[in-house]
Formats: C-alpha cells, sequence, structure tokens
C-alpha cells in the first residue's frame, strides 16, 4: 500500500504558512479593544508547524508540541488576518523544531521557536489509557 510520503521526506528548510481570522474567540480584552492573544498565537505556531508536519509521517505516526517559546511583539485587533510563516530548521530523530513569524496586515507582530516530537500512536494511546485509570504511565 503506498501512504505517500514518509518522514524520511521531511528536510530542513520546508516551509508552511496559515492565515486566520481574528475572531472574538482568538482574542483578549485591552481596555475597550479586542486584541489576537498570546495563547491564540501559540496555538497558531502550533497548528502551522503540525500541518508542515503532517503529510510527511508514516502511518501509525503522530506528533505532540513540547516547547514553544514564543515573543508576541504587537496588537493586532479583531477582524484582521493573521498570518503564520513556519519553517523546519533542524530534525533530530523524532524532535522537529521550526522557526515561526507572525505577521498581520501592517507588520510582524510575532516570532516563536516550536518543537514537537514524533509519538507512536499506539504507544502514546496506552500511556493515555494507564494515567485516566490512575496508574503512572509507562515511558
Amino acid at each position: 500500500m503506498n501512504y505517500g510520503m514518509t518522514m524520511d521526506d521531511l528536510k530542513v528548510g520546508m516551509k508552511g504558512e496559515q492565515v486566520w481570522e481574528v475572531t472574538r474567540e482568538l482574542c483578549t480584552a485591552r481596555g475597550d479593544y479586542l486584541v489576537f492573544s498570546t495563547p491564540s498565537m501559540t496555538r497558531f505556531v502550533e497548528m502551522t508547524s503540525q500541518e508542515l508536519a503532517k503529510p510527511h509521517l508514516k502511518p501509525g505516526q503522530g506528533q505532540v508540541g513540547t516547547v514553544v517559546n514564543i515573543r508576541h511583539m504587537g496588537p493586532t485587533p479583531i477582524g484582521k488576518k493573521v498570518r503564520c510563516e513556519a519553517e523546519l530548521v533542524a530534525i533530530d530523530r523524532r524532535r522537529l523544531t521550526f522557526k515561526a513569524k507572525v505577521f498581520d496586515d501592517v507588520e510582524q507582530v510575532g516570532e516563536a521557536e516550536h518543537e514537537r516530537f514524533v509519538i507512536d500512536l499506539d504507544k502514546y494511546m496506552a500511556r493515555l489509557k494507564a494515567k485516566i485509570e490512575g496508574k503512572p504511565a509507562k515511558p
């Protein structure tokens, strides 16, 4: 069966991009204004990086975010669009490191370094099930 590309196809320098509209759910209040929140920007960086790597995973693999170091540099008002540009900058076995920049239609409003880890979904689900049952999860 041909599943398309595999993790071996991931290469440093690959880039991905997403555009979001800043909706109420993505905002926090600053005085009388609603602006794109830092937690939403963090999610934006994670989702853009995740989508970049996703087509390159093998069947039975998934990915989880493990580190986000984000710098929110300026406000973006509700109703505007934001664009995240993510680049895969390092691959260390199953650890993927991304650098991202976030822009609105006026300027760059954020930047981040983000790490994701490629997981085996069966092992992950077994660990999760053990935790749900109150048992220590085995690594």
